[in-house]
């Protein structure tokens, strides 16, 4: 079963450039023909160097936040350094694949920066993993990658990154009707990550 067959939706997208990495999403919940809520958050920065922006349903969106939280911080404790982040995306993977008969409902893309540059990950709700320079998940994802596509190339500064990936959320937003209510950043580099908002227009 996938989140499109619950009539829940959303856009989320997230682009690597050699100073870091964006992920963006919009902020509407919708269940079928309905707003849940204009402020929805699909976007967040984990412990200052890895990143998620999840599309699919919310309260699963949720729930792989607050697990990918507390694994993160219980391996540093025991280990007294940080996982990589292909590392904590091959975990999240695994997380995932543990509940392939009753899966999270959310196609996640993962990114964060360590010693070896930034990485963006994308993955379904079985924990499959392929890494990549972009990507976008969601219901509006095939209007946003092609705004990305049209407009990526590897020397992008990272405020050029950001205003293509708020660009492709606004295009996802203006197409597809699940999406909408406004914009949220994440911004991770080596020194640490940020959040902001954007207005849709």
């Amino acid at each position: 079963m996938s989140y499109e067959r619950l009539g829940t939706g959303a856009t989320a997208v997230g682009i690597r450039v050699k100073d870091g990495v964006v992920l963006a999403s919009e902020k509407r919940v919708a269940y079928g023909g309905f707003v849940m809520s204009k402020a929805g958050k699909k976007v967040f920065v984990i412990k200052d160097r890895y990143g998620m922006a999840l599309a699919g349903l919310f309260a699963d969106v949720e729930t792989l936040v607050r697990v990918m939280r507390v694994q993160l911080h219980q391996y540093e404790i025991e280990n007294g350094r940080p996982l990589s982040v292909k590392s904590a995306a091959r975990l999240l993977s695994v997380i995932l694949y543990q509940y392939k008969y009753m899966p999270f409902l959310s196609e996640i893309i993962f990114a964060g920066v360590d010693e070896d540059g930034p990485h963006i990950l994308v993955m379904d709700s079985l924990g499959s993993l392929i890494e990549d320079d972009y990507a976008a998940v969601g219901s509006g994802a095939p209007i946003a990658i092609g705004v990305i596509e049209s407009g990526y190339r590897q020397d992008l500064s990272l405020k050029e990154a950001e205003e293509l990936a708020v660009n492709s959320i606004r295009a996802a937003i203006k197409r597809d009707v699940a999406s909408g209510d406004g914009i949220d950043v994440a911004v991770i580099t080596s020194e640490g990550g940020s959040e902001r908002a954007y207005p849709v227009a």
